[in-house]
């Protein structure tokens, strides 16, 4: 009975009404996209030239798996500090046909020569950046290997065709944009110690200035090889080169590597919220997991208020983010190495067990926030930071959630020389050592630590959710450790708050990561200053951030219109037809 006077009072905590006079800086806010509507396809994507492509793969009578392979490959071309072929990425598809839901993992693998200690010093204490900038923090590429997996599998067009327009653009160049001049500048030191990256993006010694053309004739020719052979990438030219270059300069990843390297196709992770079938992606991905625990969580709470930006709903939205984040340190990791109590943390048995510690008026600080003990957890019976990403939907309702990285911007800062790929660093995502957070904030203990041919935990979270067995949303975003709550908030504005997906992807986000500490809020968007400050009096430590994320999403309505839109924090676009 006690469970279920907090479920009724959840949402009408009395502390709503309250409005502190402070003074918060909020800037001004970001305008909506466009919202782009389409009945036989639609494609959205980070960067418009990729989102074009895509669209005349759909038109040219390829389906989603065509249009996204495309897409992927020239994000790679344009959007070279964010993802490509020297990464890595998930990928989920619902086949139209069937309503069947697949998930591909062509996530990057630790090299054989890793171990835990890789980037410690003699006294174990952590050696600085050693995990972020340079060949050492290099992971095995994942990308063309899952893209040649899921084309071979389920495209339609040939492999040539849809490498072509990738090529073309990285012959010929594209326009230098404020964002991509911003991340050169932002990550010149490590593209300046590395030469073949100088040549590419700093060719006077400065960063491309916004506005000039960014030409990658290395690039272009790679492509050309790889739209022969896929697979010289992994045993071919492609790699002899990277395998060189490696070992010229104590870099760990070796031919062996990248033989051995294949994807795996794995069982998505679905949860039910509100008569809906949410899908993401299991570990090694903790996205998956983390969305149907938050989930899960809220549903408790119902009914939901009115608006997004309710206070009741965003202290929820935060202390149920607390705990998702405390599980993910303690628990989460690559799946094929450790054992992930998957079913348990998304159980519902546990959701109302970790229910009853939310205070529906008084934020829980950090420190107090635990993960469940793993004795109580077992008991539990079983239920039956830049990154890029896409989602395509073709006329027969095909679907493809895709997100791919190289970690940070322009990954290691790392060019193979005469290659033109920049390669990941993602080696930063693993902990390097127990609670010492990366790059994002994250940390983690031996679930995550480093070993042979291990993957590093990721946040990305491709998501498709369907609804009475017709596709419903497909959404995804960049962001690092924010994925998982972008995600969310945006599913929640379409599928809770009924809004439309420009208004929902242009509205204000909260995020909170367990660790560090501060609830992170917009500062460029509106959030009411009433909520802002009930916030605080709950007792949240607020951080007010300029923004975060890049996401895109797709809605099929009850009429089986399509509506898409892309972030307008980032510059990216949607088309349909």
């Amino acid at each position: 009975m006690v469970l279920l006077k907090l479920h009724s009072a959840f949402w009408a905590a009395t502390g709503s009404s309250i409005c502190l006079s402070i003074s918060i800086l909020i800037g001004p806010s970001i305008a909506a996209p466009p919202l782009v509507q389409g009945r036989s396809g639609i494609v959205t994507s980070a960067h418009p030239d990729a989102t074009q492509v895509g669209l005349e793969i759909l038109k040219q009578g390829g389906n989603a798996v065509d249009a996204a392979v495309a897409t992927a490959m020239a994000i790679s071309v344009v959007e070279p500090f964010s993802a490509g072929i020297g990464g890595g990425g998930f990928l989920l598809l619902r086949v139209g046909e069937t309503n069947q839901i697949v998930a591909l993992d062509f996530r990057e693998r630790a090299p054989l020569k890793a171990n835990s200690r890789l980037y410690l010093d003699e006294k174990g204490k952590v050696i600085p950046r050693a995990s972020i900038d340079g060949h050492r923090a290099v992971a095995v590429p994942g990308t063309v290997a899952g893209l040649q997996s899921v084309h071979q599998k389920y495209g339609r067009l040939s492999w040539q065709t849809l490498l072509e327009p990738a090529i073309q653009l990285a012959e010929e160049g594209f326009v230098v944009s404020d964002r991509t001049a911003r991340i050169i500048t932002l990550r010149q030191e490590a593209l300046a110690a590395n030469p073949a990256a100088r040549r590419i993006f700093l060719p006077t010694g400065q960063p491309l200035a916004v506005g000039s053309r960014l030409v990658q004739k290395d690039l272009a020719n790679t492509l050309r090889l790889l739209a022969q052979d896929p697979q010289a990438f992994y045993s071919g030219s492609v790699a002899l080169a990277i395998a060189r270059d490696m070992q010229k300069n104590e870099g760990l990843v070796s031919l062996l590597d990248l033989k051995t390297y294949t994807p795996t196709w794995r069982d998505p992770l679905c949860g039910e919220f509100r008569q809906m079938q949410v899908c993401s992606m299991p570990p090694p991905s903790s996205g998956g997991v983390h969305l149907i625990q938050i989930l899960n969580l809220l549903a408790l709470g119902q009914p939901f208020p009115a608006t997004s930006d309710h206070p009741d709903y965003l202290h929820a939205l935060v202390e149920a983010m607390k705990i998702a984040y405390a599980d993910r340190a303690e628990y989460l990791g690559d799946a094929d190495f450790v054992e992930v109590p998957v079913q348990e943390l998304t159980s519902h048995q546990y959701a109302q067990r970790r229910f009853q510690e939310i205070n529906p008026s008084q934020a829980r600080p950090a420190e107090r926030v635990k993960a469940m003990d793993t004795q109580t957890l077992k008991q539990l019976q079983n239920e039956s930071n830049d990154t890029s990403h896409l989602n395509v939907v073709d006329r027969d309702r095909n679907a493809v959630s895709l997100t791919f990285t190289l970690n940070l911007g322009f990954g290691a800062g790392v060019v193979v020389p005469g290659t033109g790929i920049v390669l990941n660093n993602e080696m930063d995502d693993f902990a390097t050592a127990p609670g010492v957070p990366n790059a994002f904030g994250l940390v983690g203990n031996s679930q995550n630590a480093i070993a042979p041919g291990k993957k590093p935990l990721s946040s990305m979270s491709p998501t498709i959710v369907s609804e009475a067995g017709q596709l419903r949303l497909i959404v995804g975003a960049a962001g690092g450790s924010t994925i998982i709550t972008t995600v969310l908030q945006l599913m929640m504005n379409v599928l809770v708050f009924e809004q439309d997906v420009a208004t929902a992807i242009q509205a204000p986000k909260v995020h909170h990561q367990w660790r560090p500490l501060p609830l992170r809020i917009e500062e460029r968007v509106q959030f009411p200053k009433a909520t802002v400050a009930n916030l605080q009096q709950r007792g949240h430590q607020i951080q007010m951030r300029s923004q975060w994320g890049n996401a895109n999403l797709i809605e099929v309505t009850p009429k089986d219109e399509l509506l898409g839109a892309a972030d307008p924090r980032g510059e990216g676009a949607a088309l349909g037809y």
